[in-house]
C-alpha cells in the first residue's frame, strides 16, 4: 500500500480559508456505498438521511491557544506549539526554528520573563520543555489558535475554529467534522429521535504530520490521549439492541470507537468504557467493529485522515467521489465542505 496511492491534486482556490456563514450552510456530499451512489445535498438536510434511534457521536475536545511566539537568548525566532501536558511545567511541544537543543531558554515574546528551558530532545522537531511557572493558566492571554497551515486568511472570531459542543480542553486543532453543526439542527436531530453521544480525543501531531514513508502501513501514528465515557458505552449498546446507526462525527471520533471496541472484553459487539492513550492507525484492509456510518470533511492528500476514509469506503471510490467534489466546486479542508458516508 503505497502512500503515492492516496495522492490527488487540488487548486489551491479550493482550499477554504474563511469558515462559511452559517455553519450548515455547508455543501454535503452524501456517499451511499451499498448503492454506489453520490447526492450534493446542504449540510442542514443531514437529516434526511439520519433515522430515530440513529446515535450520533461527536469529538467535544475543544481547541487550546496553543500557539507561542518565543525567542532564544541569541534573538533567534522560535514557535512553540503546545501537544500535551506532561506535569504542572512540562510539556510535550513542537518547535519551530533553528538551534532549539537541550538547554535553550525560550522567553516568551507576549510576557517576558516568562522563560522555557529544553529538558529533552524527543523525535524530529518534539522537544520536552519546563516552563517556568504553570502555563495552562495563561493560554488564552499568550497563546494563539493554531490554524492548519494552509489556511492564510486571520480568523476574525476563535469560536469559529470550535464546534458548539466543545467542552473538554486539550486540542491543538479542531475536530472539523464537527464545525458544521449549529444548536438549532442539533435539536432538531434530537426531536427527530437522532441520538447524541460524545466522547473526547485531544488532537495532537498527527494532525500537523504528513506521511514522507514510501509505504502507508510504516507511517508510526503519535499517541493522543481519548475517553469513551460510560453513559456514550451504555449509549451505543442501547442503540445496537434498538436497531439503529452509530453514526461517528469526524475522524477522531472514529478513532476512539473502533479504539473502545478493540479493547472490550466481553460480550461480543458489546462497547466498554476506555480512557488512555490510543495510536491506532486505520488504513485499507482495517475492519471496523463499532462505526455504521460518518460524517467527515475532505482531507489532504497523502495524509492518515485519507487513508481512514478510504479504508471505510474504498479508496478508488473515495478518490472518485473527490474528483466529482472538486468538478462540483466543493471547498476542501479545515473550512471546506462535508461529506456522509453511509
Amino acid at each position: 500500500m503505497y502512500t503515492a496511492d492516496f495522492d490527488y491534486e487540488l487548486p489551491p482556490d479550493r482550499i477554504a480559508q474563511t469558515p462559511i456563514e452559517p455553519r450548515d450552510a455547508s455543501r454535503l456530499l452524501v456517499l451511499n456505498r451499498a448503492a454506489g451512489t453520490i447526492e450534493h445535498r446542504i449540510f442542514r438536510d443531514i437529516g434526511d438521511y439520519l433515522k430515530p434511534n440513529d446515535l450520533l457521536v461527536m469529538n467535544e475536545s475543544r481547541v487550546i491557544p496553543a500557539r507561542l511566539r518565543a525567542r532564544k537568548a541569541t534573538g533567534g525566532a522560535v514557535e512553540i506549539l503546545m501537544l500535551r501536558r506532561r506535569a504542572a511545567l512540562t510539556w510535550e511541544v513542537m518547535v519551530g526554528g533553528k538551534g532549539v537543543r537541550l538547554g535553550a531558554v525560550l522567553e516568551l515574546e507576549s510576557r517576558p520573563g516568562l522563560t522555557a528551558v529544553v529538558m529533552e530532545e524527543l523525535e524530529g522537531a518534539l522537544r520536552l520543555i519546563q516552563f517556568s511557572q504553570p502555563i495552562s493558566p495563561l493560554l488564552d492571554k499568550v497563546g494563539e489558535i493554531p490554524l492548519p497551515p494552509y489556511i492564510h486568511e486571520p480568523l476574525r472570531n476563535a469560536e469559529r475554529y470550535q464546534t458548539v459542543y466543545a467542552r473538554t480542553e486539550g486540542s491543538a486543532a479542531a475536530p472539523t467534522a464537527g464545525l458544521h453543526f449549529t444548536p438549532e439542527l442539533l435539536a432538531a436531530l434530537q426531536a427527530k429521535g437522532v441520538r447524541q453521544a460524545f466522547v473526547t480525543l485531544h488532537i495532537g501531531l498527527d494532525t500537523f504530520a504528513p506521511v514522507t514513508e514510501e509505504r502507508m502501513e510504516e507511517h508510526k501514528m503519535h499517541s493522543e490521549w481519548c475517553q469513551l465515557p460510560s453513559e456514550t458505552a451504555l449509549a451505543i449498546t442501547e442503540t445496537r439492541a434498538r436497531g439503529g446507526r452509530v453514526i461517528a462525527v469526524g475522524t477522531t471520533s472514529v478513532r476512539v470507537l473502533e479504539s473502545a471496541a478493540r479493547a472490550s472484553i466481553g460480550e461480543a459487539g458489546v462497547i466498554q468504557p476506555v480512557v488512555g492513550d490510543t495510536s491506532l492507525f486505520i488504513a485499507p484492509g482495517f475492519q471496523f467493529r463499532a462505526v455504521d456510518a460518518m460524517i467527515t470533511n475532505f482531507h489532504l492528500p497523502r495524509s492518515t485522515l485519507l487513508a481512514l476514509v478510504s479504508a471505510f469506503a474504498g479508496r478508488e471510490t473515495i478518490l472518485a467521489a473527490y474528483e466529482q467534489a472538486k468538478a462540483e466546486g466543493y471547498r476542501f479542508y479545515s473550512f471546506g465542505d462535508a461529506m456522509l458516508i453511509l
